[in-house]
């Protein structure tokens, strides 16, 4: 018998619905699109699964993880907004943005109530998010000053 992957618990916008995350991102300027079960995310980078990016519009399907809706949308919050405009699929290779979309995205998962920030670090701990302290919670709690300012200076939510 084989051990299940734990990544395969991680919270699927399925068992949330769209309206949630919809209501979220339009607050902060963006747009969530569904995409049918089977059909190619448009803008994934990864594929499968994961969210895609185009623009301001983040796709999804049923079976997306939360934590991949967020950190995409993360990634073009994050952004000034003439280069979120000229997003498609790949959204960054900065270290500082992408610090900077891991932390946001677990404080916008505290804006979800059907998810949490406690949630969605466990969901990056399984998916396989590795930080030097040995997980998301203490990397989030001890080691994220420098993404906790480029946040801060960009203006946008750190609680």
């Amino acid at each position: 018998m084989t051990a299940a992957d734990p990544a395969d618990a991680v919270l699927r916008v399925g068992a949330i619905g769209f309206d949630e995350p919809r209501e979220l991102l339009a607050r902060h300027g963006l747009t969530l699109l569904a995409v049918a079960d089977g059909e190619p995310i448009p803008g994934s980078y990864w594929g499968d699964t994961e969210a895609g990016i185009i623009g301001s519009t983040v796709y999804a399907r049923p079976d997306t993880p939360v934590h991949s809706l967020l950190h995409e949308a993360c990634h073009l919050l994050v952004l000034p907004p003439d280069k979120r405009a000229q997003v498609h699929t790949d959204a960054t290779d900065s270290i500082e943005e992408e610090d900077a979309t891991c932390y946001l995205q677990i404080v916008l998962a505290g804006h979800l109530p059907s998810v949490g920030s406690a949630r969605l670090m466990d969901d990056m701990d399984r998916w396989g998010y590795t930080y030097r302290l040995g997980s998301t919670r203490a990397w989030f709690e001890h080691d994220a000053a420098e993404a906790r300012a480029f946040l801060t200076a960009r203006g946008l939510p750190t609680a």
